[in-house]
């Protein structure tokens, strides 16, 4: 009964409180979304990531960095779940640990990425004038690069190196998000609350951040998520041209680089890290799209 009582808080169509109404729109937008099963899935697999690298050290099986030459290039088995590689590390470690270094570059992209598109977006979008154009055409010259051969001429001009990385890749994504907020805030600047609002003698940076951007909101979430999967691309391909996290550290792209000579005879050594950039990519796009569906109004 107390489950039942509390499916009908969730769904009261008089919310009694700004609390209970916030809560039963979240419900409601699970509800949506868990009937989605392969956004289901997706998020399913991106936590399983997730857990595996906040708990990576506990996980592992062995050192990430130990070499055990005498151990080099073994399959799959007991002692090895995943096998070792040419240096005799276990696979299944520094796959584990990898997904810490990825996951967490990617975490970090996207906490810079998001909240500065965001911001460029709405105020570009609610003040028109010079200052859109100016944000707009910026993010034109970033748009008109493809993103990876702007994030390399950006780590060729710093050290190569995980923060390298990161900031490369944040100067090179953060314009969709940027543009999708913009449109939102042409669609709103105009509608009667923020007339509301204004008239009511709010500055133009508190319109901005507390009744535009939360608005705006949703859109950009649905985008970043969808955007996941390229970053994690992205730090791969950086990590395997070089220029990205540095060896020995186990990060999936780098890992790929030290072992494609291999991918005939001991192809566990490239394939695996492989699927897991394969399936980290995948889960985030279909977690995108299912998010999409739920929180997009116009997909509704």
């Amino acid at each position: 009964m107390r489950d039942v009582s509390l499916r009908d808080w969730l769904l009261s169509d008089a919310p009694a409180s700004r609390a209970q109404a916030s809560w039963g729109q979240a419900y409601q937008t699970w509800l949506a979304f868990r009937r989605n099963k392969l956004a289901v899935a997706g998020l399913a697999v991106a936590l399983a990531m997730l857990f595996v690298a906040v708990f990576a050290p506990w996980l592992a099986t062995h050192d990430p960095g130990v070499q055990n030459l005498g151990n080099r290039l073994k399959p799959p088995m007991a002692g090895h779940w995943l096998g070792t590689d040419e240096l005799g590390r276990d696979i299944w470690s520094r796959v584990a640990h990898g997904a810490r270094l990825t996951l967490g570059m990617v975490v970090a992209v996207v906490l810079l990425v998001a909240p500065f598109g965001l911001l460029v977006g709405c105020a570009a979008g609610y003040a028109g004038g010079w200052l859109d154009r100016i944000l707009m055409r910026t993010t034109d010259v970033f748009l008109a690069f493809p993103r990876l051969i702007l994030a390399l001429a950006f780590v060729a001009a710093m050290k190569p190196g995980v923060e390298s990385a990161i900031a490369a890749i944040a100067l090179t994504a953060w314009p969709p998000p940027a543009r999708l907020a913009r449109a939102e805030t042409l669609r709103i600047r105009d509608s009667d609350f923020v007339a509301a609002v204004r008239m009511l003698g709010a500055s133009p940076w508190r319109i901005v951040l507390r009744h535009v951007a939360p608005v705006c909101l949703p859109s950009v979430i649905v985008r970043v998520t969808l955007d996941m999967s390229s970053i994690i691309l992205t730090a791969a391909g950086l990590g395997f041209l070089g220029l990205g996290a540095q060896p020995p550290l186990p990060e999936w792209g780098t890992m790929i680089a030290t072992a494609r000579r291999f991918i005939l005879e001991q192809w566990w050594v490239p394939v695996i890290p492989g699927i897991a950039i394969f399936l980290a990519s995948l889960s985030f796009n279909l977690l995108g799209d299912g998010l999409r569906d739920v929180l997009d109004p116009k997909q509704r």
